[in-house]
């Protein structure tokens, strides 16, 4: 591979989050007997007439806003061609030579280095059916999916190995997410990926013939299909043949790709114009209204946080995964300013027992349970270990951490002679210790800590328990018992 350079775009198809088809009223609902949500209109009857959907349009416009692309006042949709079974139409609606959006733009992060991908388009386009197989000798075709709204986000050739291509997805799904516009399940195929291969000799500016790689629905399969994929056109390359232009499909289980059909262009679709369906118009003040809901995406909030806030790269990146993830972080810090403890209890506590579907989440406390919990440690009135008590005695309920606190008689003891006294039992307990320390073995102090942690069942205040261990032991009074 050092030959050859690989260069690498992606097709995203995002599903927008509506509760009907694009072009008709029929649910968009997952996990349906087949053949449920159908009419005239999806299913391509005669005499049936499609009327765009007003939000999927709007959820694409704040997508394309939140890319950086420039939306255009008018578009038109057209008829991509093709035959296939769960195509009922015989074709399927979508966007070519005027589509709403175009020239955006995505920043990406590779091990600490920078990059930013090129958006070429971003386009409306109904979905297609389902072929089912499996089920005997016999394929059947489901088209509940047909006509679910998509926008299909097509990236510049600008990737140059897996790790970017991942790296691209998971920014875009962010985005999407953040905004509202996609739900970015990839397991029920709300957020799926064609990916463009080819190679070229380095130092060549000419593209190679590209292949294809299609529905790849996981970041893992994605990063080990395309490089596969390049293990493959180096090898032919390499034994003088040439790649041909087709579509591949990926098999993770024997770690190949398999040729499914001669890659299409263009004008084999025989794309013209949608005679049922006017132009787009999309005024400035509807695009407007749409910019001013995108908010604070997920990549300048890891700037802000890194920045202002203080946090980890580890952190802030956990904590941008999801937006309910941001939206509980920020309500703990709207509480309990102090954002790296706050971050660091719902990496360790929170998240650990958190669920999440799509947009949602559900997690096993309320952020004001947590920025409660968090205040009692920080004024010193109950112990880490005690917190993560009571944090389990709140899952699941509306109980304030302080009244779990009274109940179950956790507080911390902080009463410097009860302590101190507690501390020279210890010593007493423990003479061959005492004289190690003193002969330079210090680590032995965290020894001395968790025995009075021990002792006093976790009531007692560690840093106060610290520094009387520590003046004990470096006092040059003999201890009791010696």
């Amino acid at each position: 591979m050092t030959r050859y350079e690989s260069v690498i775009g992606l097709e995203v198809h995002a599903q927008l989050l509506t509760q009907t088809k694009l072009f008709c009223g029929c649910s968009v609902a997952v996990g349906s007997e087949p053949n449920q949500h159908v009419c005239p209109t999806c299913l391509g009857l005669p005499g049936s007439l499609p009327v765009g959907n007003r939000l999927a349009i709007d959820l694409a416009v704040r997508a394309a806003l939140a890319l950086g692309c420039t939306i255009h006042g008018s578009s038109i949709f057209a008829r991509k061609n093709y035959f296939y079974p769960d195509l009922p139409k015989g074709y399927q609606i979508s966007q070519f030579e005027q589509p709403f959006s175009t020239d955006g733009r995505l920043d990406i992060d590779v091990d600490g280095v920078a990059k930013r991908a090129h958006i070429v388009r971003a386009h409306l386009e109904e979905d297609a059916g389902k072929n089912v197989h499996g089920t005997g000798a016999e394929s059947w075709v489901d088209l509940n999916r047909a006509g679910t709204p998509l926008i299909e986000i097509v990236g510049a050739p600008d990737l140059r190995s897996s790790a970017e291509a991942v790296a691209y997805l998971r920014a875009l799904r962010e985005i999407l997410m953040f905004v509202g516009a996609n739900d970015g399940n990839l397991e029920e195929g709300s957020f799926r990926c064609d990916v463009n291969v080819s190679l070229r000799p380095v130092g060549e500016t000419k593209l190679g013939t590209r292949t294809e790689l299609k529905n790849i629905n996981s970041f893992r399969f994605v990063q080990r299909a395309i490089e596969v994929e390049i293990a493959r056109q180096a090898a032919i390359l390499d034994g003088g043949g040439r790649v041909l232009q087709e579509t591949r499909s990926f098999d993770p289980d024997k770690e190949l790709t398999r040729p499914l059909r001669s890659k299409a262009d263009a004008h084999d679709y025989r794309y013209f114009p949608e005679p049922d369906l006017p132009p787009l118009v999309i005024d400035s003040e509807r695009i407007e209204a749409q910019r001013s809901l995108i908010g604070e995406l997920p990549a300048a909030l890891r700037r802000r946080w890194l920045e202002e806030l203080g946090l980890s790269a580890a952190a802030a990146t956990t904590l941008t995964q999801h937006p309910a993830y941001a939206r509980f972080f920020q309500e703990v810090c709207a509480e309990f300013p102090q954002p790296v403890k706050a971050a660091n209890w719902i990496l360790t506590e929170v998240l650990r027992d958190t669920t999440s579907h799509g947009l949602s989440a559900s997690f096993p406390v309320k952020p004001a349970q947590v920025a409660e919990l968090l205040q009692l440690v920080d004024a010193g009135k109950i112990s880490g270990a005690q917190a993560k008590k009571i944090h389990t005695a709140l899952v699941g309920t509306d109980r304030a951490p302080a009244d779990v606190v009274q109940e179950l008689g956790l507080s911390v003891v902080s009463d410097t002679g009860e302590l101190r006294t507690l501390c020279q039992a210890i010593l007493d307990q423990n003479p061959k210790n005492v004289a190690s320390y003193r002969a330079g073995k210090k680590a032995l102090l965290g020894f001395f800590v968790g025995q009075a942690m021990k002792q006093s069942g976790g009531r007692a205040n560690p840093e106060l328990v610290s520094r009387l261990f520590t003046e004990l032991l470096e006092s040059s009074a003999p201890l009791e018992g010696s």
